[in-house]
């Protein structure tokens, strides 16, 4: 403790002397330049709350960050400036103001600030989402859209996508079967976890998770336990909000062992990809099957073929790049948006009952859901809708930096290097735009009547997301499923406590656990599973 106090104490006294240094030379260079042309009308800065020394308003980012920007918005406008220790940044709280910033100035924010945990975490800050713009992320962007997340890519992915669907019921059912009274208690998380990591495997690696139907009851695979603890490690330790990220003496001595402790779980993902790229690269070797260029090629397999022609370009580093923002993207958040969905849901049975009815009309009792049918369940998307635009799934977006001095608001300035955090989740909340913002109302979205509402759960512009496509079928898919197959309560009969927890993501405070019951219109589709 003593060491830990040491430390800070002096970072903050070092971090004051510089600041104090490079404001003065500051002072000095404006003065020098208003000399030379007082004619020059100057744009003002964003406001912003008054800043302490070194720390800046570091102090002020009380998390989770989405809940602690808003609370400053309400004080300081939609657009105000913070300094976070000497990082500059501006935050957006209105939909009008996200456009312009997206739209007018999309090139100018295209780019993506320097976080030293952020960088232990994406191979030097080379993954996609977190890599900076320019040459080398195009390409990364371009593969990801011709490659492995076209609407034909994901079309072809969607079959594996059901056949995990279809595994999960029959776990599911297998549990309830042999629970008291038919109905047994879910901790819904792991496994819808489990279901998006499987799946993704599959397609990325063309490798099954080694659980044993026999192991319903049981926890996790050892794969999918492997890689959820390694997300659950560094996930907390990273983000806009950490201030390790903020004073270097920090990150030099790390007194809080933050760095020892996201390079040992990023060790141990690590190695869990190599040993993906290894095995498919040993089949490759050995089966030609993998080289006929046919839409089962695995996604490694593919990055492995262009690593043939260019492998200064695609190294295994780059490729585990690639995969990582596959695996963290598409099985955490996905997972965590069908978690928040079944808290709403078990909140309200009245939707629940409505989905149901829905279901049983366009799909029947005589089969399950699919893929096909998901686009078709108005209601099913008016729920997806509604649970996005209360939950998103990064609640502040991943942070967005400026290359050059720009002009937002009309008359705000915004300097080169200045960090832009847009908070999506308040946005989505604005009374102006939907009324008691904070209630579940999935018919918000029914008949067209959000077209033109502004909601950015997946970004907007150069840096939008590329996996929103897979991302929606696949929530569709296994919501569908959870809906038509089973009855659903709260574990302890009351309401579903909805706090939420901390993270770049947006997970619950505390895992939902419900009571899950077959449906009695289902049960033989559900019995069918288990031949």
């Amino acid at each position: 403790m003593d060491k830990a106090y040491v430390a800070i104490v002096l970072s903050i006294l070092f971090l004051f002397s510089i600041q104090r240094f490079l404001g003065h030379r500051r002072r000095s260079r404006s003065n020098v330049d208003n000399g030379k042309n007082k004619s020059v009308t100057h744009n003002r800065l964003p406001p912003g709350p008054r800043a302490v020394p070194v720390l800046g308003h570091l102090h002020l980012l009380k998390k989770p960050i989405h809940a602690a920007l808003a609370r400053l918005a309400s004080q300081h406008g939609p657009l105000f400036s913070l300094r976070l220790g000497s990082r500059p940044a501006v935050v957006v709280t209105s939909a009008e103001l996200a456009r312009e910033c997206f739209t007018e100035h999309d090139v100018t924010f295209a780019t993506r600030p320097r976080f030293a945990s952020l960088d232990l975490v994406s191979f030097g800050g080379t993954t996609l989402p977190t890599s900076r713009y320019g040459p080398y992320w195009r390409n990364l962007r371009r593969v990801a859209t011709v490659h492995l997340l076209s609407a034909h890519r994901v079309g072809c992915m969607l079959p594996v996508v059901s056949s995990e669907v279809r595994a999960m019921a029959r776990r599911v059912y297998r549990a309830a079967a042999a629970a008291p009274r038919g109905a047994a208690r879910v901790e819904l998380k792991r496994r819808l976890f489990e279901l998006s990591l499987s799946a993704l495997m599959e397609t990325i690696a063309r490798t099954k998770t080694s659980r044993a139907e026999a192991d319903a009851d049981r926890d996790m695979s050892p794969e999918t336990q492997e890689f959820k603890e390694a997300l659950d490690e560094f996930i907390p330790l990273i983000g806009a909000a950490n201030v390790w990220d903020f004073l270097p003496l920090l990150r030099w001595l790390d007194v809080f062992g933050v760095r020892r402790k996201i390079l040992a779980a990023v060790s141990r993902r690590d190695a869990f990809l190599q040993r993906l790229i290894d095995a498919e690269r040993r089949r490759l070797g050995d089966d030609n099957s993998c080289n006929d260029g046919s839409d089962k090629k695995s996604m490694i397999a593919v990055l492995l073929n262009l690593q043939k022609t260019e492998p200064e370009v695609y190294t295994d580093a780059t490729i585990m790049a690639l995969c990582t923002s596959m695996f963290t993207g598409g099985a955490e958040t996905t997972a965590t948006t069908t978690e928040w969905a079944m808290s709403l849901l078990l909140n309200h049975p009245d939707v629940l009952k409505k989905a149901q009815a829905e279901m049983d009309v366009s799909v029947g009792t005589s089969r399950l859901v699919t893929a096909a049918d998901v686009p078709h369940l108005g209601y099913l998307q008016c729920i997806i809708s509604e649970t996005l635009r209360l939950y998103p799934a990064v609640p502040t977006l991943v942070p967005h930096e400026s290359t050059a001095d720009c002009v937002i608001g009309g008359h705000h300035h915004v300097p080169a290097g200045t960090m832009l955090l847009v908070n999506g989740y308040a946005i989505h909340r604005d009374p102006a735009t939907w009324p008691d913002p904070a209630a579940f109302r999935p018919e918000r979205f029914e008949d067209g009547k959000a077209e033109g509402k502004f909601i950015i759960t997946f970004g907007m512009g150069r840096r939008k997301c590329p996996g929103e496509t897979l991302a929606l079928r696949t929530i569709g898919l296994v919501l569908g499923m959870l809906i038509q197959c089973f009855d659903w309560d709260t574990a302890d009969g009351g309401k579903v406590d909805m706090t939420e927890g901390v993270g770049i993501t947006l997970p619950r405070a505390v895992p939902l656990e419900a009571m899950c019951r077959p449906r009695q219109t289902m049960v033989d589709v559900l019995k069918g599973l288990l031949e």
